[in-house]
């Protein structure tokens, strides 16, 4: 009993990481296609991943400084008796206001996996405020290398205009269907760069959807993918053929590569949803890369 509560301890007691967010908005041209104004970090967009260990606070202070207020969430991550630290605008906090600050204590504890920040105010996760927030084991699992797949849908249009105009009394409903474009890693998704693999090597591909509507499918044709986290939780491992994530949907696989280097796989991500139309180049949008 003893060794068991030693060793929960152990786990968690870690390190204070301190990180500042200036809230900005930036003009971004994301998709290749579409100049248009979104929102970002240190006038910055995509915004840098966050990493932390299993046990580490992080200490996230944040500068508004935007024309509205904001809130940041951390998705996915029980904030164990400190509700007020959730983030969730108007429900466990009040928006910071313009021009303000706020600092956020995140509490990993025990916890690890794949989770991400986000705001959690109206509609600014579709304008870019959101990052893949990752919490390494203390003791890492048995694999080589961490890959990250962060995945994400992209509109033309402000989310703000996006809500003028669902709102307007005039606006025959439901709207006109939008086709976004996905993004890779804050970028189009087929300018990714390349995922290296070395022969019989393990690596870890934690994919999670940062979307806010519409779904992706991952696959590595050639492959098999071993499921050992799914949301921040592990789970008994389980090979599977390919993933497919609903928005916020996170999950870690184990790939292996294989013992040949005579010719290159590539990994595919499809961007769909079931409730617009199928267009072909437009739903689906298929993305791939090379390994």
């Amino acid at each position: 009993m003893y060794a068991v509560l030693a060793l929960l301890a152990h786990l968690c007691v870690g390190e204070y990481v301190r990180l500042t967010w200036n809230i900005t908005y930036v003009q971004v041209n994301r998709d290749g296609h579409v100049d248009r104004l979104a929102i970002g970090v240190n006038n910055k967009l995509p915004i840098a991943p966050v990493y932390i260990t299993q046990g580490d606070t992080l200490f996230l202070t944040v500068h508004n400084m935007l024309d509205v207020p904001t809130a940041i969430h951390a998705h996915g991550l029980v904030q164990t008796n400190m509700p007020y630290m959730d983030g969730s605008s108007m429900i466990t906090q009040c928006g910071i206001p313009p021009n303000s600050s706020f600092t956020y204590e995140i509490r990993s504890n025990s916890q690890s996996g794949t989770f991400f920040l986000h705001s959690h105010h109206m509609g600014q996760l579709a304008d870019g405020l959101r990052t893949p927030f990752i919490i390494r084991e203390k003791y890492p699992l048995g694999y080589d290398e961490d890959v990250l797949v962060a995945l994400e849908d992209w509109y033309a249009t402000d989310s703000r205009d996006k809500l003028v105009e669902l709102l307007a009394p005039d606006t025959n409903t439901p709207l006109s269907p939008t086709f976004p474009f996905g993004l890779i890693n804050g970028f189009n998704g087929n300018d990714t760069k390349a995922v290296k693999f070395e022969r019989g090597k393990k690596y870890r591909f934690r994919v999670l959807s940062m979307s806010t509507t519409e779904y992706w499918k991952f696959t590595i044709p050639g492959h098999k993918l071993e499921v050992v986290e799914a949301d921040g939780v592990m789970c008994e491992p389980q090979l599977v053929d390919g993933l497919d994530l609903a928005p916020a949907q996170r999950y870690s696989v184990v790939v292996t590569a294989r013992d040949s280097d005579e010719f290159n796989f590539v990994y595919n991500c499809t961007l769909y949803a079931d409730f617009v139309p199928r267009i072909k180049g437009l739903n689906p949008r298929v993305y791939t890369g090379l390994i």
